[in-house]
């Protein structure tokens, strides 16, 4: 069984957050602790601040790897000019690089990507599409429950309909937009220019 944090929890806020915010939370804890606790106890109220430092370290980890403003744009132009199967071969590499097996299939997904035995679907070839419906979702759940994967990612630069993104919510399906897609090709290269 695989543990989800609940999106609107105090620490997956703070994950969305700058770092800085979870560090400067430790610090009110440190402080609290210091000037409500007894002396010989406010060490032990200080560590309740370690969780914020460690969400901090994550959040200070996770902004150093994420891609410029001018890198994401590049990457996004880059990626609306190219032919399908330039976009599905960096997608590929990408996950390969990223420590996933994976295998091109047919169907409603394009890629069937594998790591620590789970299996993910991922849709990909209408990833320039302005609009998205549900009917495509719904084709990729199915074929995730018919294969028995874990998981689906559906990638898409355009906008999802209303019952589309009803429909990626209630059922679990991950939807990749702009933000997501610019960190998978994070290290994709650009041509010159």
């Amino acid at each position: 069984m695989r543990l989800k944090m609940a999106p609107n929890s105090l620490f997956a806020i703070l994950l969305r957050s700058s770092w800085w915010i979870s560090l400067a939370v430790a610090g009110l804890i440190v402080a609290a602790s210091r000037a409500l606790l007894p002396p010989q106890y406010w060490a032990f109220g200080a560590l309740g601040g370690l969780p914020f430092v460690a969400i901090a370290l994550i959040s200070l980890g996770k902004q150093l790897r994420k891609p410029n403003s001018r890198r994401a744009q590049a990457v996004l132009q880059a990626v609306r000019g190219m032919s399908w199967r330039d976009f599905s071969q960096a997608v590929e590499d990408a996950f390969t690089r990223d420590g996933f097996a994976v295998q091109r299939i047919d169907g409603a997904a394009d890629f069937a990507v594998t790591r620590a035995g789970r299996t993910a679907l991922v849709a990909a070839r209408r990833w320039k599409a302005a609009r998205h419906g549900e009917a495509a979702l719904a084709a990729l759940h199915a074929q995730m429950r018919a294969r028995d994967a874990s998981e689906c990612t559906y990638i898409a630069l355009g906008q999802l309909s209303d019952n589309a993104q009803r429909f990626a919510r209630a059922n679990g399906v991950q939807v990749m937009q702009e933000e997501g897609l610019v960190q998978l090709l994070r290290s994709m290269p650009l041509p010159a220019g």
